[in-house]
């Protein structure tokens, strides 16, 4: 049986769609989706999508335990649970945090009990140096929404 025109067509136009998403996708663009892109369910303080403001915060002893033992590992210089991923360039595609240079943010995992992977929780750490950053902060739903962390160092 002869193929139609439409079946010719599809590959080229399921490639253009996936073209399109991946671009969107790496530039921040939300191409579905109600417009809302916090997450109610985080136990952390939402910013909706915006830039971290400074009502975003948390402290150390409001966070997980396991929070605190990657605090102390980056205050340490390491070893990380993931030293693959522990203590590498964070992009903040996702605009969440100010703007900044692009080396500016480190990211580190916290540990979730009972994940079999890296889980969605992180510190990411900005400025400064690898064991003194100038800005901390937390995530428990792998970058949707941020809290300043203002006494992680203490």
């Amino acid at each position: 049986m002869p193929k139609s025109h439409a079946s010719k067509k599809s590959l080229p136009v399921a490639l253009g769609g996936l073209a399109l998403a991946v671009v969107a996708g790496y530039f921040g663009f939300d191409l579905g989706g109600d417009g809302d892109s916090s997450s109610a369910s985080s136990p952390s303080e939402s910013n909706g999508g915006a830039a971290l403001g400074d009502a975003d915060t948390c402290e150390m002893s409001s966070l997980p335990a396991e929070a605190k033992d990657t605090a102390d590992d980056i205050l340490a210089g390491g070893p990380y649970e993931y030293p693959d991923n522990d203590n590498a360039r964070f992009g903040n595609y996702e605009g969440r945090l100010p703007q900044q240079d692009k080396n500016y943010y480190r990211e580190y995992t916290v540990e979730t009990p009972g994940s079999k992977n890296r889980g969605a929780r992180r510190i990411i750490t900005g400025g400064g140096s690898e064991t003194d950053p100038d800005v901390w902060y937390y995530t428990d739903d792998h970058y949707e929404s941020f809290c300043s962390i203002p006494d992680a160092e203490e």
